[in-house]
Formats: structure tokens, C-alpha cells, sequence
């Protein structure tokens, strides 16, 4: 289950607002929902959390770049929301790694031979045979379609990840942010002074 939260700042304090995550494909997508609802360019903070696994927090400063904070890389790492904030900079991988190993296996087929390449012999068509039904048994014998996510989040490391003060200026230091654990939008609206006005729209 999850649960999301929008919080914009102005000058006679914070607004609050649930939002739906329906149409965010992207972090694009994300940052443009939060600098939607900024006032005068200020601060907009988006929450997101799936309930008992990890939370996330995106910051919108006008048109600076979105900072991030997730609680748990590798539980968010397996949520299509979590993917969103699991930017290849965020992760100190290379931009677009992702799209380059697609493209790779795009090229290469099954059989280990690049697209229009020859068999070579019959041997080897039979071979290609066998290696291929393996694979085709393999698939059909796997009972969790979402487990080839959950081997890819296995390289996300485990634990907090991204910018541990995005809300130092407010007044919640790096240490009481990562004593946070789920269900952390009532003590970081406390902290920021929104309680009031989150209770409101929850």
C-alpha cells in the first residue's frame, strides 16, 4: 500500500495535499507535479511511502535540480515508485547503463550469435536447439514474474541513499533523518512546523 503526500511552502507557511501517483511514470513527471503546486517558486516537498518497506522524499526548489532522499534503496528498488527516485546518479551508476545492456541483449541473440549471423552446422542448429528449450523451460518453470526486479535490485545496496541534509534547513538534521523509518511524514511535518495542516488532508 501506498501513500503519498505534497507539501508546498509560502509565505504564511506550508500547504499540504494527498496526491495520486496514478499518472507519474518518470521523475520528470514527479518534479513537475511538485513545481506545480510551488508558490512563488518555494519549496515543495513530495512524500511517498510504501507502508512497512521504505519511504522517499523528493525537494523541488524552484528550477534547481530535485533533490532526494529514499530510506531504503533496496526495498524501493523492487517498487515501481521507488524506481522513479533510484536515479543512475543516485546510484553511481552510468547514465543510461540500463538502456545499453537492453540494447545489448537486443543484439545478441539466444544463441549467443549476433542477429543474421549463420548457424555454421547442424551440430551447432542442435545445439542452438537444446540451449534454447532449456531456456524456454527455464521461463516457464519461474512461478514469480516479478522475480527477475527483485535480482536487479539486488545490486541496489541496502539502507539510506541520496542527501541525507535535504532538510537540514528546516531543522531536521542528518542524524534524525535516518532514525526515521516508515510512517516518518508525521515527524517530519512536525519538524517542519506543517503538522496542523497535514493532519487536515490525511
Amino acid at each position: 500500500m501506498y501513500f503519498a503526500a505534497l507539501l508546498a511552502r509560502t509565505e504564511d507557511g506550508w500547504e499540504a495535499s494527498d496526491t495520486e501517483l496514478d499518472d507519474v511514470e518518470t521523475l520528470s513527471d514527479l518534479t513537475d507535479l511538485a513545481q506545480e503546486a510551488s508558490v512563488d517558486e518555494d519549496t515543495v516537498l513530495v512524500y511517498i511511502e510504501q507502508e512497512d518497506a521504505w519511504f522517499g522524499i523528493l525537494r523541488v526548489d524552484a528550477e534547481e535540480d530535485p533533490r532526494i532522499y529514499v530510506s531504503d534503496a533496496s526495498a524501493a528498488a523492487r517498487s515501481s515508485y521507488g524506481e522513479i527516485l533510484l536515479t543512475d546518479e543516485l546510484l553511481g551508476r552510468e547514465p543510461g547503463a540500463e538502456d545499453e545492456i537492453a540494447a545489448l541483449e537486443e543484439l545478441v541473440g539466444l544463441d549467443g550469435t549476433e542477429d543474421g549471423e549463420p548457424d555454421g552446422s547442424a551440430s551447432s542448429s542442435a545445439t542452438t536447439t537444446d540451449r534454447t528449450t532449456t531456456r524456454d523451460a527455464d521461463t516457464d518453470s519461474d512461478p514469480d514474474p516479478d522475480s527477475h526486479s527483485a535480482s536487479d535490485s539486488d545490486s541496489v545496496p541496502a539502507g539510506p541513499i541520496g542527501e541525507l541534509g535535504i532538510l537540514a534547513d528546516f531543522g531536521l538534521s542528518e542524524k534524525d533523518l535516518l532514525t526515521l523509518r516508515t510512517d516518518a511524514l508525521t515527524e517530519i511535518a512536525d519538524a517542519l512546523g506543517a503538522a496542523d495542516v497535514l493532519e487536515a488532508v490525511r
